[in-house]
């Protein structure tokens, strides 16, 4: 093995450190505590466990947490009506809905309807037009943190090639965004890309955020590239055990990358460390005080 390996908990470890400083400095400062709302439709154990770690992660943090918990069979009106109720609370700064919702649910109607100032999750229509637009925005947690990760090997990534697998709302699209606002050279492939094995071994920057185990081989990247692991995937092996993979063949790509996120390990801290975040700039944009800088976020449309 050749490759750094990027210590995602470390580096969550960190930004989580530098949001309470400034979840200390607000509260001292101008009287203002973030708080964070998650809202959890029913049973789900996976959501169950990672709703847990938000709300302990938000309150180690400082923050003030509103945990709802709502039975399996809460219809789409009452919800609605849970989120309107958020949306006029003033010590609620973030709403998060964790998905997936049950059948009952349209979520794109949910995430519509969370106020925009308030969307931590960054999955509004408009904060993704605004993102898009390379307008200032609340950005998706994932995306941000990949972003973060890539920055901690390589700070400035103007002029490099990125590749992103995968082009879902909640990742691949918004993370190409972001990687334009750094001024990154950005390819946008997915399942149906031809030659996506060629594509990918361009790439200086490698995000894997196609939901398939071990998809990325040895072959598809280019020696010294920095690769992101976006995926989580259960795999059974020998024996009947089984265990969570990313997208990417760890083993055989970390000899040749020159610096990978391992799964666990990687990402995901980012994630939930990158939503606490997004919580302290929403709670900034609601009193008209400037954000800190836990990282670059896009600021114009640059031809």
């Amino acid at each position: 093995m050749t490759a750094k390996i990027i210590d995602g908990k470390a580096i969550a470890a960190d930004l989580r450190g530098k949001v309470a400083d400034a979840v200390h400095r607000l509260q001292r400062d101008r009287g203002i505590i973030p708080g964070l709302a998650v809202v959890l439709v029913g049973n789900n154990p996976a959501s169950e466990s990672y709703v847990a770690s938000k709300v302990k992660m938000t309150a180690s943090s400082g923050m003030r947490s509103f945990d709802h918990r709502l039975p399996e069979a809460t219809s789409e009106a009452s919800l609605l009506t849970l989120i309107a109720r958020l949306n006029a609370d003033p010590t609620v700064h973030g709403i998060l809905v964790q998905l997936p919702l049950p059948k009952q649910i349209d979520p794109q109607k949910v995430i519509a309807a969370i106020d925009p100032g308030k969307d931590v999750d960054g999955f509004n229509p408009v904060n993704a037009g605004r993102l898009s637009a390379g307008l200032p925005s609340l950005a998706p947690c994932t995306p941000l943190g990949c972003v973060h990760l890539a920055k901690t090997v390589q700070p400035s990534l103007e002029g490099l090639e990125a590749v992103v697998v995968g082009r879902s709302n909640i990742v691949g699209k918004p993370l190409a965004q972001l990687l334009l606002a750094e001024n990154a050279t950005v390819t946008l492939a997915h399942s149906r890309t031809r030659d996506l094995p060629v594509v990918s071994a361009r790439a200086d920057l490698l995000f894997a955020a196609v939901g398939h185990a071990e998809m990325v081989r040895r072959d598809w990247v280019k020696p010294g590239a920095i690769v992101i692991d976006v995926g989580i995937n259960r795999v059974t092996g020998a024996g009947g055990k089984s265990r969570i993979v990313g997208d990417v063949a760890f083993a055989e790509v970390a000899e040749i990358a020159g610096a990978i996120t391992p799964v666990p390990g990687g990402v995901g801290p980012m994630t939930i460390a990158c939503l606490l975040a997004n919580t302290v700039r929403a709670a900034c944009g609601i009193a008209g005080l400037p954000a800190p800088n836990f990282a670059r976020q896009p600021a114009d449309d640059r031809g």
